[in-house]
């Protein structure tokens, strides 16, 4: 690197750290590299998305960080889902194999021409007959046509590798967005849910709330339209949920037909008023199975909400959101707990 390059490099980092500290972004290769692309001013479309995401979120989310590192700076490639680096890992080395083998018949042939060209050599300072001159231009024509099919099925096999890498690096970015969300649903899952809970209890002095939310009698659905209307309702109140998620609030898919939710900088009272928005809206929806041509109109959903306490762990703090859901399910279910004051 030129002293130019390493005077850049430095000034940029000495920009990014004191960014990340005034936002609490903890010092990961990935965050390094967002906030380091960030100050360089060379990709605009990151430093938007990156505003965005702080104004929304105004707390640290590995999961935001993450998706912006892979959408705006990483090569799908680089990113570890083992099953295909091992096919990708196999691919070079059967290609490194092939350039050896063809590094070795190259330089066999090489040897070849020049002990031919010895030969053509001595028959100028000799008396030398027709059918020798032949023998030798026979062999030069037979080495030749060697290395040409050894030249061919070497750059068959390179096209083959890159058109097998190309498809790789297609589904190891859809595997990588398998990591994160639920497939059924579109929404993040519980490893994004649990990555994101942990890094907002970590940093929380201005309050968190978490809310759980469970479809009511959800295995009546299935039990009595089947499992493909069942996950046509799971797939519409995921879609109502998100779309009252707006100023930093993420909904996951917890687990079955439970989502929870993360509202961060908040208090109870607040988080309560949008759980209860979000029962509303769910109450309204309607799902028609356009096959048997069954309409389910009483969709209901349980709520159970809780702020976070200083010193509390995160699996107390869905202990405590699980046990005010199981209240509401009690008492008649769609319902929001604790009851408002």
């Amino acid at each position: 690197m030129s002293n130019n390059l390493l005077k850049t490099a430095a000034l940029h980092l000495k920009k990014a750290v004191p960014l990340m500290l005034k936002h609490n972004i903890p010092t990961t290769p990935t965050n390094y590299a967002l906030w380091y692309a960030y100050v360089s001013e060379s990709n605009p479309k990151l430093n938007l998305a990156l505003d965005e995401n702080i104004k929304l979120n105004q707390q640290y989310s590995p999961v935001s960080s993450e998706l912006l590192y892979r959408q705006h700076i990483a090569d799908p490639v680089e990113l570890d889902v083992r099953s295909m680096r091992q096919n990708l890992d196999a691919m070079v080395c059967e290609l490194s194999q092939s350039i050896k083998d063809t590094h070795h018949d190259t330089s066999t042939f090489q040897s070849q021409i020049q002990k031919n060209v010895r030969k053509l050599t001595e028959f100028e300072n000799q008396d030398f007959s027709l059918e020798q001159l032949v023998t030798v231009v026979r062999s030069i024509v037979k080495e030749s046509a060697h290395i040409q099919s050894s030249s061919d099925s070497f750059t068959e096999q390179l096209n083959k590798a890159q058109s097998e890498i190309d498809t790789l690096k297609q589904k190891l970015a859809k595997t990588e967005k398998d990591v994160l969300y639920d497939a059924l649903t579109e929404t993040l899952n519980r490893r994004a849910f649990n990555d994101d809970i942990n890094a907002v209890i970590a940093q929380s002095s201005q309050g968190c709330c978490l809310i759980m939310a469970d479809i009511d009698n959800f295995k009546e659905f299935n039990d009595t339209y089947g499992h493909q209307l069942g996950d046509l309702v799971l797939k519409v109140v995921a879609k109502r949920l998100q779309e009252s998620c707006r100023e930093g609030v993420k909904l996951y898919r917890f687990g079955g037909e439970e989502f929870a939710i993360i509202v961060p900088n908040s208090q109870l009272r607040i988080a309560r008023q949008l759980a209860e928005a979000m029962r509303r809206s769910i109450e309204k929806l309607s799902v028609k199975d356009r096959r048997s041509d069954t309409r389910i109109d009483n969709i209901n959903a349980s709520f159970g909400v809780v702020q976070w306490q200083e010193k509390q762990t995160t699996s107390q703090l869905i202990e405590a959101a699980d046990q005010l859901l199981y209240q509401a399910k009690r008492l008649g279910r769609n319902r929001v707990m604790p009851m408002a004051h």
